[in-house]
């Protein structure tokens, strides 16, 4: 029979992968100096734009990134590390983190991962100062319209326009025919 700590182990790490499993963006910070309540005020800022922030020990985190192909990101965990899943809006996460990171300077971005592609801190950063998914689709929906808005537009102002030349020629055959009667 293994041992308990043995047991918790191997949950620990098959909580890593399952958790990493379809993810597309996660992220390693470093959480020391941090409070217990500042690190649940952290993960229930992350749950609003659903992403997870779990704590594990070092060697279960590296041994379950090296069992997911995520061997680049091991070197990343060193000393009390937590791992931050983001959930459909990696953007999101960044910025909560972002936000968090500026009231509470203890807090470091050690490493990410998105869409294959490692993270540095200032990565990190920068995601975070991107708009987010739903911005970006209110800008493309506003940019497809705009053609539309101003073809409408012009189609709107020539008709004004033939609606005064027409009252305009009106208004002259009425004053011409006013003449001749007088």
């Amino acid at each position: 029979m293994k041992k308990v700590g043995i047991l918790f182990k191997e949950a620990s790490e098959s909580h890593i992968k399952e958790q990493l499993k379809g993810k597309e963006c996660f992220f390693v910070i470093k959480y020391s100096g941090l409070s217990s309540p500042d690190l649940t005020a952290l993960r229930m800022s992350l749950k609003d734009s659903r992403a997870d922030f779990f704590v594990v020990k070092n060697s279960v985190a590296r041994r379950a990134l090296k069992n997911s192909g995520l061997e680049s990101v091991v070197k990343s965990i060193e000393g009390p590390c937590g791992i931050v899943v983001a959930g459909d809006e990696p953007v999101e996460a960044s910025k909560v983190l972002f936000n968090f990171k500026k009231e509470h300077e203890k807090m470091v971005y050690e490493a990410g991962f998105l869409q294959d592609r490692i993270l540095e801190a200032k990565d990190i950063e920068a995601l975070a100062k991107l708009p987010s998914r739903h911005m970006l689709h209110a800008q493309l929906a506003m940019t497809l319209k705009s053609p539309i808005n101003n073809f409408v537009y012009v189609l709107k102002n020539t008709l004004k326009k033939f609606v005064i030349c027409v009252e305009q020629i009106k208004e002259k055959k009425e004053k011409e025919q006013g003449g001749k009667n007088g």
